[in-house]
């Protein structure tokens, strides 16, 4: 009997040149899989696995982990406010391991020997996959087709043409990548630091002039209404992407430091992550204590660079949850939210938990718990530190 191999399987130019390179060259049994963190419609994800049957694949498999990616991962990034070198919000990167680990399931389920992917050597993505494999499904051997021939798109289209296969593999000028959590966009002009994205590389095209007003309900750090009707995170999400990308909301350019040593650089259309994390961080700064702030800023940190740099199953994720979900108790009101062409402002909130709470005074106008007296009296405490320092110090420059 063939030995067997699950391909991750997305229907491009080289996914598809590893199924007849695999069976051919390899000799294996290939099993395509294909999961969806909320990038592909169901039209898209019927003509893939058309392209997969054509292609000779033994079986097809489509896995829906939309779900599983929210609950598992935007969850914590949205909690965590998480935004990369305080601009990207992880879209594509967090998907890869719940692909890959709903990969390593089906591995399971056909008993294969060898798992694929089509990866080249020169991202980030090979890491993230490779490292899923290696640590869930150390027994199967990882296959990388693209990546151990460095094949050009040519060679590869040639292949294929030789093995019958002459689909029309006309190239976008543009590679898009979308999930649920934003899509990137690469292009020439981000092989380059002074390079500028045009208007028409972005997916979503402006078609709304005017001004919109939303309001995003939150219970406990979830997004679960806009403007009053309920609905589920995913869906909500959804909903704000459709809404806010008609105004270009949403677009920047990322630059950070992969994880194979070289600098990055990647235009993405994000209107919905970052919408929502802007909204709900205003709501956490108005609910939790200032050390709450601090030190959750710090943990979410370091949860979106270990995400971003493929150790999503470092046990140290689940610790960091733990304490996100704790965080999360109190975060529960309504954010007001202004929608322009390209920009949005986040306008104000209302919690029965908004610790600015007109009881205790309001802040340049009047003080309710304590006096003027007060006051001289901690700032001579607080001052008295620095007394002692410069007082010794007063020689010193």
């Amino acid at each position: 009997m063939k030995q067997k191999v699950v391909l991750a399987f997305s229907g491009g130019l080289d996914t598809s040149f590893c199924v007849p390179y695999l069976m051919n060259e390899k000799g294996l049994e290939v099993h395509t899989v294909i999961v969806n963190t909320g990038g592909f419609t169901d039209d898209e994800l019927k003509r893939i696995e058309q392209r997969a049957k054509e292609l000779g694949a033994a079986s097809h498999t489509s896995i829906d982990a939309v779900e599983e990616y929210y609950q598992k991962g935007i969850k914590y990034l949205l909690f965590g406010n998480v935004l990369k070198n305080d601009t990207y919000p992880l879209s594509v990167s967090s998907e890869r391991f719940f692909q890959a680990m709903a990969i390593v399931k089906e591995v399971q389920k056909i008993g294969a020997d060898f798992v694929a992917h089509g990866s080249t050597g020169a991202g980030n993505d090979q890491v993230r996959f490779d490292l899923v494999f290696e640590v869930l499904a150390p027994q199967v051997k990882i296959l990388a087709p693209i990546r151990e021939l460095a094949l050009s798109r040519q060679q590869e289209i040639d292949y294929l043409k030789e093995k019958g296969f002459d689909f029309s593999w006309e190239k976008s000028k543009y590679s898009i990548n979308q999930g649920l959590w934003g899509t990137s966009v690469g292009g020439v002009e981000t092989l380059k630091s002074s390079g500028v994205v045009p208007e028409e590389a972005f997916p979503s095209q402006v078609i709304e002039q005017g001004v919109k007003h939303l309001t995003i309900g939150f219970e406990q750090g979830e997004p679960v209404s806009l403007d009053g009707e309920k609905m589920s995170p995913v869906e909500l999400i959804h909903f704000l992407r459709r809404t806010a990308s008609k105004f270009g909301i949403g677009r920047d350019v990322h630059v950070g430091d992969t994880i194979i040593g070289t600098k990055g650089r990647v235009a993405f259309e994000a209107p919905a992550p970052l919408i929502l994390i802007k909204a709900h961080h205003l709501l956490e700064k108005h609910i939790l204590t200032k050390q709450q702030l601090y030190w959750k800023g710090q943990l979410s940190n370091w949860y979106g660079q270990l995400m971003h740099e493929a150790l999503y199953l470092e046990p140290v994720m689940r610790n960091i949850e733990t304490f996100l979900d704790d965080t999360q108790q109190f975060v529960t009101g309504e954010v007001q939210v202004e929608l322009r062409p390209y920009h949005f402002a986040v306008l104000g909130c209302e919690s029965v938990y908004d610790l600015m709470n007109p009881a205790f005074g309001e802040y340049g106008e009047s003080n309710k718990s304590f006096s003027g007296q007060d006051v001289v009296g901690f700032t001579k405490v607080t001052a008295n530190p620095l007394k002692i320092y410069y007082t010794i110090h007063k020689d010193n420059d």
